[in-house]
């Protein structure tokens, strides 16, 4: 019964590869995420790097998209040389005939609703950002014609990079990069003049142009949703039993009486009583001309040494690699050799007892002969799973 279950889990593996990656992403949970800031000013700001803090509220749509609202304050420090005695610039009425510098502090309160498109979800999971929102901006020194501790409103667009890593089920580190663009509003021309004398222009160089460095984490509220375990195939019922002798539900050329191996996947090579002798392992993809295996396909391993751990028997498995036409014989064979190694590693790490021998065809069994594009050769590049001698039917 272990190893019919064993077995169909693998078949079921084989034959939905990449597709069952989609369907098994599950996770569709709300998070908070608290966050630091680096910000640096950019425009016509007279500014020095600052600080400041946040938190977003989001919720994961898919395997690719976030939507998050959030919510921050930042501070920094500005500076403005004393133009002298007798300026005739109205902004700096206030201070004509003081001497000397003078440094003030802007307050920068307001939030964004933020995109988020992750590449790939793994634990480590790379994304862009895109975000709109408003911005209060306010300096509360007396030295404009604005009255102390006013402020501007505006709307503000970021963008940006980041990733998140994931150290836990519910704890995530996450950092980003982002580029802030502020529409502020203009006071007298096509300028405006923040409250700590400093003024911006949204035609030229003094256009807020941000940079902020955010760091912090997401707790995902509830449970990690888990894939559904694969169900073991019921007991036949004796009334079906009559009819199995003619009966054969997988087309695999052995009938359901004696098939030890129900639901073998279309086209396998099965023995006489419908067990596979070799299973390929659909979707487990490697690099260019490379060994290292691509994060989809861990995901497919991770689920094969699952059913071997669950369902373990005692023969020798080969993990046979085969490449395509596209390089050298001596090249291709050397490849096949180091990515079926890969493979037989990956499955030793996540704990398969089975022992696993590693054997590079190269291109000499293609099973299309006469490649003549790129879909011919992705046919002929794949892995198997060989079980080496007789199948033991004696193990329930």
């Amino acid at each position: 019964m272990k190893k019919r279950l064993m077995t169909m889990g693998l078949a079921s593996i084989a034959v939905m590869g990449s597709v069952a990656q989609a369907e098994e992403f599950l996770d569709d949970r709300f998070y908070v995420a608290p966050f630091g800031t680096y910000l640096q000013p950019g425009g016509n700001t007279n500014g020095y790097g600052g600080w400041g803090a946040g938190a977003g509220f989001g919720k994961i749509l898919d395997e690719h998209f976030n939507v998050e609202v959030r919510a921050f304050w930042e501070n920094y420090q500005s500076s403005r040389v004393n133009p002298g005695v007798g300026t005739s610039n109205a902004v700096n009425t206030q201070w004509r005939g003081k001497v000397g510098n003078w440094n003030g502090q802007t307050d920068l309160t307001g939030g964004t609703i933020d995109g988020q498109f992750y590449f790939f979800r793994d634990t480590l999971s790379p994304y862009v950002v895109a975000a709109i929102g408003g911005m209060n901006t306010s300096g509360p020194q007396p030295w404009t014609k604005l009255a102390n501790g006013a402020s501007n409103a505006s709307f503000i667009f970021e963008t940006g990079v980041g990733a998140t890593y994931e150290v836990l089920d519910n704890l995530l580190l996450r950092a980003d990069i982002r580029y802030r663009i502020n529409t502020a509003p203009t006071t007298g021309g096509n300028s405006y003049t923040t409250a700590n004398g400093v003024t911006y222009s949204n035609s030229g160089s003094g256009v807020l142009n941000d940079m902020l460095i955010n760091f912090g984490v997401v707790i995902p509220f509830g449970d990690k949703p888990k894939p559904t375990a694969l169900a073991a195939a019921p007991a036949p019922v004796a009334a079906a039993k009559n009819e199995c002798a003619t009966r054969d539900t997988d087309h695999d050329g052995v009938n359901d009486c004696d098939d030890k191996c129900p639901g073998t996947m279309a086209g396998a090579k099965v023995d006489e009583v419908g067990c596979p002798l070799s299973i390929e392992l659909k979707g487990v993809n490697f690099k260019v001309d490379s060994a290292e295996l691509l994060p989809e396909s861990k995901r497919i391993l991770d689920r094969v040494a699952e059913q071997l751990i669950a369902y373990p028997t005692k023969k020798d498995i080969e993990v046979v690699g085969h490449t395509s036409t596209e390089a050298s014989v001596k090249h291709n064979q050397a490849l096949s050799e180091r990515r079926s190694e890969s493979v037989v590693q990956y499955l030793k790490w996540a704990g398969v007892k089975n022992k696993l021998h590693a054997v590079g065809m190269g291109e000499s069994h293609p099973l299309i002969p006469h490649e003549r594009n790129e879909a011919d050769r992705t046919v002929n590049r794949r892995v198997q799973l060989v079980w080496r001698g007789e199948p033991d039917y004696k193990t329930k």
